[in-house]
C-alpha cells in the first residue's frame, strides 16, 4: 500500500475518531436534554462518516471496487440520526422535560406543548 493511501486513511480515521470523541463528551457534559441531542446527531454522525469513508478508501485499495456496505451504513446513518433526534425532542417536549434557565423563547415551548400555532404580532386566538 502506498504512503499516500495510508496517510489518507489515517487522517480520515483520526478526524472521524476525534469527532466521535467530541460528540461523546458533549453527550456527557451538556446540561440539558435538548442541547445534548446535538452532540450525538451532529458530531458523532460526522465522525462515523469520516471513519466509514476511511474504510471505503481502504476497501477500494484492497479489492479494487467500492464496497456497498459502507455506502449503505452512511446512508442509513444520515437518514436516521436527525429523525431520531426529532422524535426524542418531541417526546421530551410533551413529557415536559425542563429546559435550562438561560433558554430563550420559553413561551414557544408552552405553545408547542399545547400544539397551537405561535402567536403572531401580539394577536392571540381564543380557545373554543
Amino acid at each position: 500500500m502506498s504512503f499516500a493511501v495510508e496517510l489518507t486513511i489515517s487522517v480520515l480515521l483520526l478526524i472521524g475518531g476525534l469527532f466521535v470523541l467530541v460528540g461523546s463528551v458533549g453527550l456527557l457534559r451538556l446540561q440539558d436534554l435538548y442541547v445534548r441531542l446535538h452532540a450525538p446527531t451532529k458530531a458523532t454522525t460526522l465522525g462515523l462518516g469520516g471513519i466509514l469513508i476511511g474504510s471505503m478508501v481502504y476497501m477500494f485499495h484492497l479489492q479494487g471496487h467500492v464496497s456497498i456496505n459502507e455506502l449503505l451504513i452512511t446512508l442509513f446513518l444520515v437518514i436516521t440520526a436527525p429523525v431520531t433526534a426529532h422524535i426524542l425532542a418531541k417526546a421530551a417536549l410533551h413529557n415536559q422535560v425542563d429546559t435550562m434557565e438561560r433558554t430563550r423563547n420559553k413561551h414557544l415551548i408552552a405553545t408547542a406543548r399545547e400544539q397551537l400555532p405561535p402567536e403572531k404580532n401580539g394577536q392571540s386566538k381564543e380557545k373554543t
